[in-house]
């Protein structure tokens, strides 16, 4: 999406009012329509509205400004990137990492040949390595095979991160890029994204992830061709000018990470809090060092004075010579892993908060809107589940465990970009009130609120309208309604990620499988198969007890429970159907043999000219 002034206000204009309508709703919510009589539904919905209202607050600070940094050339030498005269001049030098534990060595062979064919316009030296946490002869084969290093070592301590490492120890490159064993990085990557590094500042620049295994789908206006004739692909036109492109019978598991990254990560740039993702990014090896270094330091001379206030209390002395505190100090650094990445189940938004935290040497980031590499996600529920569970875990496990919104170093923008990730792995506590409420209404008859009457709509109404057409605004071209839906149906996965944390049991690591595992898996949604069965089961028990005229069933508070229950009904189906969804033979054999459909061959092309 190309910057524009006029389309950026246009949206700060709508999510202003959004946000305005929406406090005068809550605000009426608390003060004139809390039912008393039923204190122990109100209250809980109310909690859940307005903890929904304040993760909407930091959502459009988010999506405020879409200004980023235009992309520079690409520097020519080292002394492009430094002011610091002492750096000798010389071409620069890139080490490609491909971290890889069990995944199939032809997958990783793709990555490494065409990790290769980078090119760059000047003299530059790219060491590509395969980074073999599995300690496999067939790996070793495949990079002696295709001339690129191999390195592997005693132990697997930090997973991924402590294979990022052992790897960094023995390497030099100025900068380093980042591939999963899946990675496909377009031949042009270090020619988009070498430039930003002109400033010194910059630590590191995060390119979005694009996913060719999952199913494109066919484009709306051409399916309603194959039913309706010309009118039909006229309808599907009209509805695309309206709601953007259409795919019917794409990619089930709502991988398609483009208003993630094109919108949520891209409009943090103006902030400085675009965090690194992992895979797809390149970050210069100086500022990673110098962090680790930094809190390694921090680190070891504040366990040294613990050290020092124990052994005071032990032997009664005022002070403890220096010494003795310089043996502290030693044992201390001997005792502490230095850790270039955060050996972490989220190793990479966890070293991302580390560098934008340092004050001192003020480090910057870019998320580069240009997708420069292809990759695979995972394609069956069970794959999914395992991905997502560590990304919600790995996050709140930061937030509850080491919150750096109080800490120092992160400035205002920064701390409140932060605050909204880890807001929004918070949702499920009120997602399931959302879900829960019209079902205890039409079972019951008991409201949540005094009354459904005229008072109620013309509260709520504007606040849904005006929040509906600012993210139609701010979100235009990519359709967030699949993303809204598996954000609302994965309340088990998010409640069972913050409980383990809060248990203070230790996120793993597990590999996300690369293969399409067989079967289905009907277990993993049961309860949203319980949530959509007992919404509909309401809907018939509520509209009966409505016609037959008892208490409490008025029409206003059928028509507003009906369009909510059905609401989230339908929010369910996409993981439900997921849950049980087989791929098309043709499209799996492709993606087993390496190859891609012509639409998404075209895409690439595009993607590298």
């Amino acid at each position: 999406m190309r910057y524009s002034a006029l389309h950026e206000a246009l949206w700060q204009f709508l999510n202003t009012a959004c946000l305005a309508f929406g406090a005068w709703y809550i605000i009426w919510r608390w003060m004139w329509s809390i039912n008393v009589e039923a204190l122990w539904f109100s209250i809980p919905l109310i909690v859940a509205e307005t903890g929904a209202y304040l993760g909407l607050v930091l959502f459009t600070l988010n999506v405020w400004s879409a200004r980023s940094p235009e992309r520079p050339l690409p520097p020519e030498t080292t002394r492009d990137c430094t002011s610091d005269a002492d750096i000798p001049e010389r071409p620069l030098t890139v080490d490609v990492f491909f971290a890889t534990y069990s995944e199939d060595p032809e997958l990783v062979r793709d990555g490494l040949r065409a990790a290769k064919a980078l090119t760059y316009a000047h003299p530059i030296e790219v060491s590509v390595h395969v980074l073999d946490d599995g300690k496999r002869s067939e790996m070793a084969e495949v990079a002696a095979q295709e001339g690129v290093n191999y390195i592997t070592r005693s132990d697997n301590l930090g997973f991924k991160a402590g294979n990022l490492r052992n790897a960094m120890t023995v390497t030099s490159g100025d900068f380093i890029l980042i591939c999963d064993a899946d990675m496909i990085p377009f031949s042009t990557f270090l020619e988009e994204t070498l430039g930003y590094f002109r400033d010194e500042k910059v630590a590191w620049v995060q390119t979005p992830q694009w996913f060719y295994n999952v199913p494109p789908g066919a484009p709306l206006p051409a399916v309603l061709e194959r039913r309706l004739g010309g009118a039909g692909r006229a309808i599907g036109r009209a509805l695309e000018r309206l709601i953007g492109p259409v795919q019917v019978g794409e990619d089930p598991f709502a991988n398609d990470p483009q208003l993630f990254f094109d919108v949520i990560l891209r409009r943090r740039n103006w902030a400085n809090a675009s965090f690194c993702c992992g895979a797809g990014s390149i970050h210069r090896r100086e500022a990673v060092m110098e962090a680790a270094l930094r809190q390694w330091s921090d680190a070891i001379e504040a366990e040294a004075g613990r050290n020092e206030a124990a052994a005071r209390r032990l032997t009664g002395e005022a002070a403890i010579a220096e010494s003795v505190q310089s043996a502290m100090r030693w044992q201390g650094a001997l005792d502490l892993e230095f850790q270039p990445y955060k050996f972490h189940v989220s190793e990479d938004i966890y070293t991302s908060i580390a560098l934008h935290a340092d004050r001192e040497r003020k480090w910057k980031s870019v998320l580069h809107p240009v997708v420069q590499a292809r990759m695979l996600s995972p394609n069956d529920l069970l794959s999914w589940t395992v991905q997502r569970f560590k990304y919600a875990g790995g996050t709140l496990d930061i937030f509850v465990n080491d919150n750096p919104l109080v800490k120092p170093g992160l400035t205002m923008a920064q701390k409140l970009m932060y605050a909204a990730t880890f807001y929004s792995y918070l949702s499920p506590i009120w997602n399931v009130i959302f879900l829960l409420a019209p079902i205890i209404f039409l079972f019951t008859g008991t409201a949540p609120l005094a009354g459904y009457s005229l008072d109620f709509f013309v509260h709520i109404v504007p606040f849904l309208l005006l929040n509906e057409v600012s993210k139609l605004v701010a979100t235009w071209g990519n359709s967030n309604s699949k993303g809204r839906a598996w954000y609302l149906a994965t309340f088990p996965l998010g409640l069972q990620a913050l409980w383990t944390v809060l248990r203070r049991k230790k996120i793993s690591f597990p590999v996300t499988p690369k293969d399409r595992q067989v079967g289905t898996y009907g277990k993993l949604v049961r309860w949203q198969i319980a949530i959509a069965v007992l919404t509909i089961a309401g809907l018939v028990w509520g509209w009966m007890a409505f016609m037959q005229g008892q208490s409490g069933y008025g029409l206003g508070a059928m028509l507003a429970n009906t369009v909510w229950g059905l609401t989230n009904a339908i929010s369910m189906l996409p993981i439900i159907r997921a849950a049980y969804w087989q791929p098309d033979p043709e499209f799996e054999g492709d993606i087993v043999a390496g190859k891609m459909r012509p639409d998404q061959q075209r895409t690439e092309e595009a993607f590298s000219s």
